[in-house]
């Protein structure tokens, strides 16, 4: 790869970080995909050693990677996006990997599919904290931010992403509970 195209590679990524999320900061900020993907990273390094028979500098490279896709169709928050978004997405973000330089390409294309399969423990885990990552990021941000349909989702994403591991199970146990608290406290009701 030379140094341009290097550059070329970051300044379609950089997109990323003017592309706004569906989600608010505590601060009542709009997040960024970029922020998001670099939450997730984190996440992901931070719980190395409890996953110690998983590849986490792959799952990283994952989370690093996941949301490529919406430099070229600005995110389209999961309740709203449709099998149809998700294939134009697909399609223009293989495109743009294929134009890639070689080794830069394959890397990628071979993350996307294992990313798609969900077979390796890597990608579940790379699903689990990009699903968990979103929650809580809802649970810090205000809650009059949320629309009426998000208490709900709030209370019930992701338990199945997190079913493989009894770690984050845990996890999201404790996140249902601040979600619980974070609702009972300000007096909505979601039944």
């Amino acid at each position: 790869m030379t140094p341009r195209e290097f550059l070329d590679i970051l300044h379609v990524a950089e997109r990323l970080k003017d592309t706004p999320r569906h989600c608010t900061t505590s601060k009542r900020r709009t997040e960024s995909v970029a922020e998001h993907s670099w939450r997730v990273s984190l996440m992901a390094m931070l719980l190395a050693r409890e996953f110690p028979d998983v590849d986490m500098g792959r799952v990283m490279r994952m989370c690093l990677i996941h949301d490529l896709g919406e430099c070229f169709t600005g995110d389209i928050p999961v309740f709203r996006k449709t099998d149809a978004d998700r294939d134009k997405e697909d399609a223009l973000l293989d495109q743009w990997v294929r134009t890639l330089p070689e080794g830069v390409s394959e890397d990628l294309a071979a993350l996307y599919e294992e990313m798609n399969a969900q077979q390796t423990a890597e990608a579940r885990l790379y699903k689990a904290l990009d699903k968990l990552e979103a929650v809580i990021q809802h649970n810090e941000s205000p809650i009059d931010t949320w629309e009426p349909h998000e208490y709900e989702l709030n209370l019930t994403y992701a338990f199945k992403a997190v079913s493989f591991s009894p770690w984050l199970k845990e996890l999201r146990q404790a996140i249902y509970e601040d979600t619980e608290k974070k609702i009972r406290e300000t007096g909505v009701r979601t039944d």
